[in-house]
């Protein structure tokens, strides 16, 4: 098994915790991976993407060229991303950000409103949470037990302890669309 995963968007988006709670979870799972950020010139506000690799195999390289899976939260990450993945392979789209649908017919798409979701929670800043229950509950790569029980602490803290609430629960509604969509195919 191995997961190759772009995660992508703009900064503050929460892309590298993403990326950092996928990594964490799998070394819990005595699984190798690798996590590899990569930040635009801009201050604030530029893009960030980040490659992580989760393999029952030694990783050989942390540079993903091509995807198995890709997490794309604004526009201009989908329209340099969408290629990228594998066919047979799976694209999270945030459909609150990203008018467009994708192109290609020989990947599956989800398309997950992370931002109206995380907006009905209360704050926008669980986005990320709700496209990473997505992304677990579509692809199983990690244990999502093992994102609230171990990384979280190992991301965020200690003192951020108090947010493990909010976050539980923008995850599962990512992984209740899922669920439903699975249902209604």
């Amino acid at each position: 098994m191995e997961e190759r995963i772009v995660i992508a968007g703009f900064g503050g988006q929460g892309i590298m915790a993403i990326g950092q709670l996928l990594t964490y979870a799998g070394m819990m799972e005595n699984k190798n991976v690798s996590w590899l950020p990569s930040y635009g010139p801009e201050m604030r506000g530029g893009t960030a993407n980040c490659n992580v690799i989760i393999s029952t195999d030694a990783v050989g390289s942390p540079v993903v060229t091509e995807s198995t899976a890709a997490i794309v939260m604004n526009k201009p990450s989908l329209d340099k991303f969408e290629k990228s993945v594998m066919p047979g392979g799976k694209l999270f789209i945030n459909s609150s950000l990203i008018d467009r649908k994708a192109t290609r017919d020989d990947i599956e798409v989800y398309y997950i409103p992370a931002n109206e979701i995380a907006n009905e929670l209360g704050n926008i800043k669980v986005a990320n949470m709700v496209m990473l229950g997505a992304f677990i509950e579509a692809t199983n790569v990690v244990q999502k037990e093992n994102i609230f029980d171990k990384a979280f602490v190992e991301v965020f803290g200690e003192k951020r302890l108090n947010l493990i609430p909010l976050n539980k629960e923008a995850f599962e509604r990512g992984a209740k669309l899922i669920r439903e969509q699975k249902v209604a195919l």
